[in-house]
């Protein structure tokens, strides 16, 4: 719950998973569940909501950033935190969602920064899709989010989920909620911390010039 009475959290869940019923959005949907339990409010969303051409320069500056790259950046931009549950392909990041990445950094001030993030995943390997996070990291901390360490990845995850959509293991179960719960009150922490600055540099170390410079200097506001 909010420490002050204030607004509940509003948090993005984005199931990163084109299939229909996949594993992932299945705990997408568990993690909505446990977030409301909580009192947060939820916005949760499917990667093929925010479908973008391949990423091109050359349409950007011909056409501009894709509407459902810009729908996924307000969205961003109205929540205090986000979740992916992402699967692994490759041991690393699905296409799709890298390309949803590339597009929405592009538009300004850039979403990702200062945005607390939780990463999750579920796969029937033994690893739960944990190597395709580790992937997803280093887009997302380039880009200033402040991805929360403990990710959450589900192994063996079709024949993991209970009829009622809960994890039949207990443990596991009581795993992830708390999971959810410790990030709850890191993004409660952070909303209500006074005000200071964070600076974003995506080329570091380089000469200040119009291809390189792209310096973001905010403030985040206190509650």
């Amino acid at each position: 719950m909010p420490l002050d009475g204030s607004s509940p959290l509003q948090v993005l869940v984005l199931t990163a998973s084109l299939r229909r019923d996949s594993l992932n959005g299945r705990l997408a949907t568990l993690a909505g569940d446990v977030f409301r339990r909580h009192g947060a409010t939820i916005d949760g969303r499917h990667l093929n909501e925010f479908d973008s051409p391949s990423f091109d320069q050359d349409v950007e500056d011909e056409l501009g950033v894709p509407d459902p790259a810009n729908d996924f950046c307000q969205r961003l931009k109205q929540a205090d935190a986000f979740v992916i549950a992402s699967p692994e392909y490759n041991a690393s990041i699905p296409g799709g969602l890298k390309n949803l990445i590339d597009w929405t950094s592009r538009l300004r001030p850039q979403p990702f920064n200062g945005k607390q993030c939780l990463l999750m995943s579920a796969s029937p390997s033994m690893a739960g899709g944990n190597r395709g996070l580790w992937s997803l990291r280093v887009p997302l901390e380039h880009l200033g989010t402040r991805v929360y360490p403990d990710m959450f990845s589900l192994a063996q995850a079709h024949e993991a989920f209970a009829p009622d959509g809960r994890i039949a293991n207990d443990m596991l179960q009581k795993r992830f909620s708390e999971t959810i719960r410790c990030f709850m009150d890191l993004v409660e922490a952070a909303k209500h911390y006074p005000r200071l600055k964070k600076q974003w540099v995506e080329f570091l170390g380089e000469k200040p010039n119009r291809a390189t410079d792209r310096v973001e200097l905010s403030e985040i506001e206190a509650a």
